[in-house]
């Protein structure tokens, strides 16, 4: 089965969340191919299904209020954001198997500099969702599903970012928490590269 890849490269959010919509109904009815989208986002905070006041803490930018599940968390343009549009009943089967291609791919991108990262090892506190680097978040997953078709999906930190989680509680969790690519290597890596990897691994996942 075909799965496109697209790079809508630094892609407002609220614009992008729409193309998404669109494209969630065309791949259900059978008018559009699914497709992995790979993109960053202007510094924005998103507000998942089981976000409460207690999530913002002084954030005073742009804010959206979205579909997918769990609570705040930040995107800006240090980040590495895909967006797998899958119909899960002709690939992946269900919702759980997929959140751990997608936490998978990560991790085993991340080995490839180096770098030791696991996932949600609480199984039982869906805050936890996401991959981890000695006890500090890298990278988040939040995900929705309509007609059995996927759309949000993964945003991993790849430089540092001075604005990032300032003002809100990611995920439930203090922001001191967060780190990125870039602080775990001292150094920053290159983008495209880095892209190619990640969607490497998780298409291997996809299309199996």
């Amino acid at each position: 089965m075909n799965l496109k890849t697209e790079n809508w490269g630094l892609s407002p959010y609220a614009e992008s969340e729409q193309r998404q919509s669109s494209l969630v109904d065309s791949i259900a009815k059978g008018l559009e191919e699914e497709r992995l989208i790979i993109c960053s986002h202007p510094s924005v905070v998103t507000l998942g299904k089981q976000s409460s006041e207690t999530d913002m803490d002084g954030w005073d930018g742009e804010v959206h209020k979205i579909s997918r599940g769990g609570k705040a968390t930040y995107h800006g343009p240090g980040q590495v954001v895909m967006y797998p549009l899958i119909h899960l009943q002709k690939r992946v089967g269900d919702l759980h198997k997929f959140l751990d291609h997608l936490e998978t791919s990560m991790i085993l991108c991340l080995k490839e500099y180096g770098i030791k990262a696991h996932g949600n090892l609480d199984r039982g506190n869906p805050d936890g969702t996401g991959v981890w680097v000695d006890g500090r978040k890298i990278a988040s997953i939040g995900i929705a599903c309509r007609r059995w078709v996927t759309y949000h999906g993964l945003a991993l930190n790849l430089y540092k970012d001075p604005k990032a989680f300032t003002g809100i509680n990611p995920c439930g969790f203090d922001a001191q928490i967060m780190t990125s690519l870039e602080e775990l290597l001292d150094q920053k890596v290159s983008r495209e590269e880095f892209e190619i990897k990640l969607a490497s691994h998780l298409l291997n996942f996809l299309r199996q």
